[in-house]
């Protein structure tokens, strides 16, 4: 791969997944709607690079990007690998923007978190050209310790991506309840923890997000609480257009949604203070 590879959206997530790429020796251009980043705007990276990553926090965002891309003279971009969170009607209508441009898109959303981006560990779900995921892999693979191909279609990637962020906000509002539960009987939240843990109540809630963020009160996981309500919302869409059981689901979206209310700037670990009332 000759050309630099570009990337879009310097976050919670981009930043530390370009370091990783650097830190592996490839070339990447960035740019941030900020001002940081090594081009000094979209159009000038997409007239330098052949491979765009964009990781920003929605579907507007994403169209926004590729608006800019499609804009740029003398562009010298044939693939676009769109990392964010979009929703599947949203992917649809990105990868429908490049009909007849040359330009391929791949809906690869991620999953890991700010600390799986930091340490290369995330999860990529690639939807799009098998034979590109394969070229792409080495790459992928400087910032991702798991890269999964789902299929062809845009769109396929966002549903697993969706339906892996509902269990995980399950995960959490549950986890929410039974320790606020366990704390109006007088039990110890460490304690319940360790136990849970070890048992068969164990999840990523409990082995992580409670042991590192809740328990010692940082609510730091580096992912907005307005974001996860989004995904939980796509998610919901999705599940009422494909006709899907939506009973957990519904009283799950409530407690996202008065989450944002209640901390409209807060980390995702935060929804545990919505459920005990604090």
């Amino acid at each position: 791969m000759t050309n630099p590879i570009g990337y879009i959206g310097l976050g919670n997530m981009g930043a530390p997944m370009v370091t990783n790429m650097v830190e592996a020796g490839l070339s990447v251009f960035t740019y941030d709607k900020e001002g940081t980043g090594t081009a000094s705007s979209i159009e000038a990276l997409a007239r330098d690079c052949a491979t765009v990553f964009i990781c920003v926090p929605d579907g507007a965002a994403s169209r926004n990007v590729i608006e800019s891309i499609l804009a740029a003279d003398e562009r010298q971009v044939t693939t676009i690998i769109n990392l964010s969170t979009t929703g599947i009607d949203a992917a649809e209508g990105l990868a429908a923007m490049l009909d007849g441009t040359g330009m391929s898109y791949v809906d690869a959303p991620v999953s890991g978190g700010m600390s799986g981006a930091v340490a290369g560990t995330i999860t990529v779900m690639w939807s799009g050209p098998e034979a590109l995921c394969n070229e792409m892999r080495p790459v992928l693979e400087t910032f991702a310790k798991s890269v999964f191909y789902i299929g062809v279609r845009p769109g396929q990637g966002q549903a697993v991506k969706l339906l892996n962020n509902f269990l995980s906000a399950t995960a959490l509002t549950a986890t929410s309840e039974a320790i606020a539960f366990g704390l109006a009987q007088g039990l110890d939240m460490k304690t319940m923890l360790d136990v849970v843990n070890v048992s068969t109540g164990r999840n990523t809630a409990t082995s992580d997000k409670f042991v590192n963020r809740v328990l010692p009160g940082t609510f730091d996981a580096g992912f907005r609480l307005a974001l996860m309500e989004k995904d939980v919302s796509l998610y919901m869409e999705a599940v009422r257009a494909a006709g899907s059981p939506d009973k957990l689901g519904n009283v799950l979206a409530d407690y996202w949604r008065d989450g944002v209310e209640v901390f409209p700037d807060g980390d995702f670990t935060e929804i545990y203070k919505l459920v005990k009332g604090e």
